[in-house]
C-alpha cells in the first residue's frame, strides 16, 4: 500500500509531452504491470497458504526491506507513533487482511475489478474528513462504479471457469478492502505532509506487520497448511516488488511526470489484472461482467476528474496498489 502526496498545478500541453520521455512511459507501464499482477498474485498464494499467513509473510519480506532506507533516516517523533500505528493497524490489520479473505472467496479478475474502486472511495472519504467538494462528474463516476461493482458481483451467475465460484462474500471483503485501503490513504494526508511519504509508510508497515503476529501464530497453530514455493515467490513478489519498490517507482514517476498524467497507471492495472486473471485461471467474462468492468473504469475516471489545480481531493496525489 502506498501514498504519496504533492500539489501540482496543470501543465501546459507542450512542456507536459516535453516531460514524458521513453524512460518514464516505461515507468508508468511496469508500475502498471506490478500492481496489476498484485491479486492475480494473491490468488496464486492463497492456493496453499490461509490468508492471515500469507499475508504476514508478505511483510515479513516488505519490512526488512523498506528499513534499509529507513537507517539513520526517515525518523518519526515519539508523539506520532500512535497515529502511525493506527494507520498500519488499518491498511493492513483490516485492508489487506480482508483482501486476502476476499480473494480466497472470489475470483482474481472480480477482486481485481473492485479493488480498483479504491479511487472512487477516496473522493468519498476526503468529502467527509477534509471538507472537499464533489463535482457532478465525480457524482456521476460515484454512480457508474457502484453501479459497476453490482454488475461484477452478480455477473458471475453467467461465467466460466474461476470465475463462476465467486461468493458475494469474498466480493463484500475486498470492497471492505478498498474502503478501508481508501480511509488509509485520506487520514494519512497530513502525516505524510508533515514527515515525508515514505516515514509513514515504513513505520505503519511495521506496526501493521507487528500486529498480525498474534493472529498469525493462532492460524499457524489451528489451521493445516503447507508452504510451497510457489506461494513463496508469490510473497515475495507482493513483498518487495508490489509493497516496497512499487512505492519507490511511484515516488519517482511523481517527480518526473506531472502527477494527473502518472496516476493514469489506475486505468491499466484493472487491465493487466484481469487479463492475467484470464491466462492464470481460466477466468472466462460474460456481459454482465465486461459492462461492470465498463462502468468501473468510467466511474474511476470521472471520480477522479480533477479541478483547475488538476490535483486529487485533499489536495493531495494518491496511488493504491492492493
Amino acid at each position: 500500500m502506498t501514498i504519496a502526496t504533492q500539489k501540482t498545478p496543470t501543465p501546459p500541453l507542450v512542456p507536459l509531452m516535453a516531460r514524458l520521455s521513453p524512460l518514464s512511459i516505461t515507468g508508468m507501464m511496469l508500475l502498471a504491470v506490478l500492481w496489476g499482477l498484485s491479486i492475480p498474485i494473491t490468488k496464486l498464494g492463497l492456493d496453499s497458504m490461509p490468508p492471515v499467513t500469507f499475508t504476514a509473510l508478505r511483510f515479513a519480506f516488505a519490512v526488512p526491506f523498506l528499513f534499509l532506507f529507513a537507517i539513520g533516516r526517515h525518523r518519526i517523533p515519539l508523539p506520532a507513533l500512535p497515529k502511525v500505528a493506527a494507520l498500519g493497524l488499518i491498511g493492513i490489520g483490516v485492508g489487506n487482511v480482508s483482501q486476502s479473505f476476499g480473494v480466497a472467496g472470489a475470483s482474481a479478475s472480480v477482486s481485481t475489478i473492485v479493488s480498483a474502486t479504491i479511487p472512487v472511495f477516496i473522493v468519498v472519504l476526503a468529502a467527509l474528513r477534509l471538507g472537499q467538494s464533489v463535482s457532478r462528474l465525480q457524482q456521476f463516476g460515484l454512480a457508474a462504479a457502484f453501479a459497476g461493482v453490482a454488475l461484477v458481483a452478480f455477473g458471475q451467475d453467467e461465467a466460466a471457469g474461476n470465475l463462476a465460484q465467486t461468493t458475494l462474500t469474498g466480493v463484500a471483503l475486498v470492497l471492505l478492502s478498498a474502503v478501508t485501503i481508501a480511509f488509509y490513504y485520506v487520514w494519512s494526508v497530513e502525516l505524510a505532509e508533515r514527515f515525508g511519504t515514505v516515514t509513514v509508510v515504513i513505520w505503519s508497515t511495521l506496526a501493521g506487520s507487528l500486529a498480525l503476529l498474534p493472529f498469525t501464530a493462532w492460524e499457524v497453530a489451528t489451521t493445516s497448511f503447507s508452504v510451497t514455493p510457489i506461494a513463496i515467490g508469490a510473497a515475495v513478489y507482493l513483498g518487495l516488488l508490489v509493497s516496497a519498490a512499487g512505492l519507490f517507482l511511484w515516488l519517482w514517476l511523481l517527480r518526473t511526470v506531472p502527477a494527473r498524467v502518472a496516476a493514469s497507471v489506475q486505468f491499466l492495472q484493472p487491465v493487466f489484472g484481469i487479463a492475467a486473471s484470464g491466462v492464470m485461471f481460466g477466468d472466462r467474462m460474460g456481459p454482465l461482467f465486461v459492462a461492470g468492468v465498463g462502468l468501473v473504469l468510467i466511474g474511476v475516471g470521472f471520480s477522479i476528474v480533477t479541478r483547475r489545480t488538476g490535483r486529487k481531493p485533499g489536495g493531495s496525489t494518491a496511488a493504491h496498489q492492493p
